[in-house]
């Protein structure tokens, strides 16, 4: 369950409320946990990225939280000191190919695996972020719905997926500036959409996906992994 503290204090001659939900450190305090998230899965274009992080215990920082939550700004801002604090943490993508040839719920668990492969430190148990999982190695997993919003380590993972993906993308659009990739990060905005009946697809779209027919996301809510 979530913590919340409950902050009491004056606006005016009014004394207010104001409940903060806090993130949880840990899921077992004995065992070295990762966090694993990934981001981009929804995309009509580009890799899918996950991200693997074990933080210690006693991390924290008052501005973490599902990324979906945070600005860009927030998000580069978190990034540093996620990396730097983290007693190890990795981030591994899986290219739009590969995702059209095992499709993209197995690319997201391949790009967890290759992150969870890379960690100098090996976990003990993960915590991985949505409703289904494949099972690494032997180390138990726990799938956790909402969970960038619930523990620390996987809001962290789900910061450095997003970010570095992010990156990536942006480094597309110089090549393709046609897509608006620089602000849609490859999400079915109505901007993508407009510039792919256009321009058609470029080696970097994802033929597997019903692209043509998909629903039009709002280019506000274009972080929804």
């Amino acid at each position: 369950m979530v913590k919340k503290l409950i902050v009491q204090y004056k606006k005016g001659s009014l004394f207010l409320t104001k409940i903060i939900e806090l993130l949880l450190p840990f899921f077992h305090n004995k065992f070295i946990e990762a966090g694993i998230d990934e981001a981009g899965r929804g995309c009509f274009a580009g890799p899918v990225f996950a991200a693997a992080i074990i933080l210690p215990k006693e991390f924290y920082h008052p501005l973490l939280n599902d990324s979906k939550q945070l600005t860009k700004e927030q998000r580069d801002y978190l990034r540093p000191i996620i990396e730097k604090e983290s007693i190890a943490f990795a981030v591994s993508s899986v290219s739009n190919e590969e995702i059209d040839r095992i499709n993209i719920l197995q690319a997201s668990f391949k790009a967890m695996h290759l992150a969870l492969n890379k960690l100098k430190k090996q976990p003990e148990i993960l915590l991985v972020d949505g409703n289904r999982f494949k099972p690494y190695k032997k180390i138990p997993h726990h799938c956790i719905i909402n969970g960038d919003g619930i523990y620390t380590s996987i809001a962290a993972a789900s910061v450095l997926a997003k970010t570095y993906r992010d990156e990536y993308m942006q480094k597309l659009h110089k090549k393709y500036k046609m897509y608006s990739w620089h602000t849609n990060k490859g999400y079915g905005t109505l901007e993508h959409r407009t510039a792919i009946e256009i321009y058609g697809l470029c080696s970097y779209h994802r033929r597997s996906f019903n692209i043509y027919t998909a629903p039009i996301i709002d280019q506000d809510n274009e972080a929804l992994d």
